[in-house]
């Protein structure tokens, strides 16, 4: 007998089912929608179909993502547990191969792209695959191989992200890896959806540094500008201001075929280590600061490092640090916590360092807190599960949380998501803002330090989202192909001068200290050079924006 069809609970809202016909109707898709707003329901709708013709993967990043999905899928179709297996290696390899002829296959990337290699796994008679996250889809991650095996069978891809970046070259990398020939996208103010969107109230609290951290870091910005210049009269110019463009530095002296290489990579060391303490300095703190320097020094010594420790300059930075008091966010986070004490806090810091000094901080001022980090900085999916349970519970009313909280965990409801620091990721600033306002209105704080990488940062990602939006829109418009195009069909010149005014203003204004997020109206995709590039460089310091041409 064939086994029955699998149909949700209760209905679909209009814009689900007409992206979920968009899919069936129009091959592989890459679906971009806000999060809170159901891209899983859209998942179920596939699989409701698909899973008619055979059998249908739905893949997430990591395991307590994939058991979040079985659980929903159980909760919200009718699907049964005789109708779907969650697959992960915690399973021996020799039983998988029986589990993958159930109809529904819920797994992480990794454990399908292993079996797929060990042959435990084929993709015959495979309908569908559904890539969660699907920003992801990039480099050597699994996604790549498994879309490519999925793809050779035939089988239906979509892949499901709120956010998949706002450079253009990642974004291709996206569609390619993925085989995209589609792309579904509504943002917040698209009135198909717009009723469905929970208000976000986003602001903005301004810190300033005390005398002593701005004597140590104008102390440390001279001796990075030096190093600077010692790499730039061997050959090797690069900006500073940030440790991505010193990652391709390194790479271009690596790369180097010439006596200077050694030399150079000692000087970019030195370099690399006062950005990181400035870093550090001007967006976490003190104390996180004062561990890595103790971290250069346990390690074993070598020019790059003496270079840096026996400066006599760097006795003096040392000293300003002891001196100096804590960084004012910390006095800041406490303050707003304690003006909101009934409310559930989710902080999220850069640093395992600094989500552990900002959670003892607040304990010390009674606030209870606890935090949250992944396998890298020493917690087990147990430890995760036990903490997130006992949030859950209302034991304690703080989670601070390194990045591993922004995705791929099934992290409770809070009131407000504070950023102890802006991050220049567009992806992952949609990530840790969607963790409020998902079922009801939430808040959000982002501590930000006057005349520093946090500034830099906040118009970084601030830029990059806009991008995204454009990019993506122009996609859904004009076809994936419009990406690679040389040309296309531009918008009208007085639109383009209107909209670089539009963006000069917006520019020339610091961060405010109080906006409410509301929905920006979707505008017509501009598909040539900005005139207003050259402005965006000058104001982040980033070398980080991509035009369409």
């Amino acid at each position: 007998m064939a086994p029955a069809d699998i149909s949700l609970k209760l209905p679909p809202r209009s814009y689900q089912l007409e992206i979920a016909n968009s899919v069936l109707q129009n091959g592989n898709t890459l679906v971009v929608l806000p999060t809170g707003l159901g891209k899983t329901l859209i998942a179920f709708l596939l699989i409701s179909q698909k899973s008619k013709e055979g059998r249908c993967f739905l893949l997430a990043p990591t395991r307590p993502l994939c058991e979040q999905h079985l659980k929903t899928l159980l909760a919200q179709t009718s699907a049964t547990a005789e109708d779907v297996e969650l697959i992960s290696g915690k399973i021996q390899a020799a039983k998988r191969a029986e589990l993958y002829k159930k109809r529904i296959i819920i797994s992480t990337p990794q454990c399908i792209k292993n079996d797929l290699l060990a042959g435990r796994l084929s993709l015959d008679g495979a309908s569908l695959c559904i890539f969660d996250e699907a920003h992801r889809a990039v480099g050597n991650y699994s996604y790549t191989l498994v879309a490519k095996a999925a793809a050779a069978k035939n089988a239906l891809l979509a892949g499901l992200t709120a956010s998949p970046g706002g450079n253009k070259k990642k974004i291709q990398e996206i569609v390619d890896a993925l085989l995209i020939k589609n792309v579904q996208i509504l943002d917040a103010s698209d009135p198909k959806i717009s009723q469905y969107v929970k208000a976000l109230d986003v602001r903005y609290i301004p810190v300033e540094l005390g005398k002593e951290m701005l004597a140590a870091k104008e102390i440390a910005d001279q001796m990075a500008k030096e190093q600077a210049e010692k790499l730039k009269g061997m050959g090797f110019f690069s900006r500073f201001y940030s440790k991505k463009p010193l990652l391709e530095l390194r790479a271009r002296i690596l790369a180097d075929k010439g006596g200077r290489r050694f030399a150079a990579l000692s000087h970019h060391s030195t370099l690399f280590n006062l950005v990181h303490i400035l870093e550090l300095l001007e967006t976490q703190g003190v104390s996180t600061c004062k561990k890595y320097i103790e971290k250069i020094r346990t390690r074993t010594q070598t020019k790059a490092s003496a270079r840096l420790l026996q400066d006599y300059r760097f006795a003096k930075f040392e000293h300003l640090l002891e001196e100096a008091g804590e960084h004012p966010k910390l006095a800041a986070l406490v303050e707003l916590i304690k003006s909101s004490p009934e409310e559930k806090y989710l902080v999220f810091a850069q640093y395992r360092n600094q989500v552990e000094h900002i959670s003892q901080e607040l304990v010390a001022h009674k606030i209870r807190s606890r935090t949250f980090m992944g396998k890298k900085e020493g917690f087990t999916q147990e430890q995760q599960k036990l903490t997130i349970e006992a949030f859950r519970n209302g034991e304690f009313d703080v989670m601070v949380a390194t990045s591993i909280g922004e995705e791929g965990l099934d992290i409770p409801l809070v009131d407000t998501v504070v950023f102890f620091e802006p991050i220049p990721s567009e992806i992952r600033s949609i990530q840790r803002r969607g963790r409020a306002g998902r079922a009801k209105a939430g808040k959000v704080f982002v501590l930000l330090t006057k005349g520093t990488r946090d500034e830099a940062f906040y118009w970084a990602s601030k830029n990059r989202e806009k991008k995204m939006k454009t990019l993506v829109q122009g996609m859904a418009d004009y076809g994936v192909g419009s990406l690679k195009a040389k040309k296309e069909a531009r918008a009208p010149a007085s639109y383009e001068k209107q909209q670089a005014k539009t963006n000069e203003a917006a520019r020339a204004q610091s961060p405010r200290q109080h906006e409410t997020q509301a929905p920006e109206k979707q505008s017509e995709p501009a598909l040539s050079k900005s005139p207003a590039r050259a402005a965006i460089k000058k104001q982040t310091s980033l070398k980080e924006f991509n035009e369409f041409q």
